[in-house]
């Protein structure tokens, strides 16, 4: 019998060693999968390589992993905003490394990494200090600059639902960078509000398949609460959610 779900946390990122390659998903704080993080950081690894869009908002999360001394280096694109005070001083102060990559160029990798595409050309960052090193290519007329996939060691993935083999459902925006991480990554562990039972979810709307799941684990209710209060939202299929047992 296939089942992909493991009861705790802990669980699901045990065996995340010192050195590993770690994509996160999430856009800002949308998408972030921070139980899964909190449980990462928890486990004491250390010298990570961290591929996330960010790098770390406010104290939690992302930002928390980061002041933990964990990170030994990461790839993003926005490294930088008004919270992102813990890279900021980290940065400054030579204890983390950064790879700049361009969004459309970091997506790509990641999602060519997943696919099996062996390399790709790209007009982003040419003439800039990103292309520097890399080969250039005139197609047409422009310039084009080669880019390799993104590989990493493990994704930690936030969906919405998933079944116990591993077929996940997204909550609007926070879907993200999630499915291409977890077609990325060698081991992807993805936490979901809840593991419901095969055959409930719609085919038509699970955007990563099982195939590209190792491990899921419930975290509970959380999209749809703030503080404890319903906020709104529409279920997998759309339709707006008007009270707390709606939502459940």
């Amino acid at each position: 019998m296939i089942d992909k779900s493991v009861a705790s946390v802990s669980d699901a990122v045990a065996g995340i060693e010192d050195g590993s390659t770690v994509m996160i998903g999430g856009f800002g704080r949308a998408g972030q999968p921070v139980e899964l993080i909190d449980a990462l950081i928890a486990t004491g690894a250390k010298d990570l390589t961290i591929v996330n869009n960010n790098a770390g908002n406010g104290d939690t999360g992302l930002a928390a992993l980061l002041a933990a001394g964990q990170v030994r280096k990461i790839v993003c694109s926005f490294p930088r905003q008004s919270d992102s005070w813990v890279f900021d001083g980290l940065y400054r102060d030579g204890k983390v490394e950064l790879e700049l990559v361009p969004q459309g160029n970091l997506a790509e990798r990641i999602r060519a990494a997943g696919a099996g595409i062996g390399a790709f050309y790209t007009p982003t960052g040419v003439g800039t200090q990103l292309a520097d090193g890399k080969e250039i290519r005139e197609i047409d007329g422009r310039a084009y600059a080669l880019e390799y996939p993104l590989r990493a060691d493990y994704a930690l993935v936030s969906g919405y639902r998933a079944d116990r083999w591993g077929n996940v459902v997204y909550r609007e925006t926070a879907r993200n960078f999630g499915p291409i991480m977890a077609a990325a990554a060698t081991t992807s562990i993805v936490q979901v509000d809840r593991v419901v039972e095969l055959g409930s979810l719609d085919p038509e709307h699970v955007v990563t398949p099982g195939i590209y799941v190792d491990r899921v684990v419930a975290v509970g209710d959380r999209a749809w609460i703030a503080d404890g209060e319903f906020v709104g939202g529409v279920d997998i299929e759309g339709r707006p959610l008007q009270t707390e047992e709606d939502a459940r």
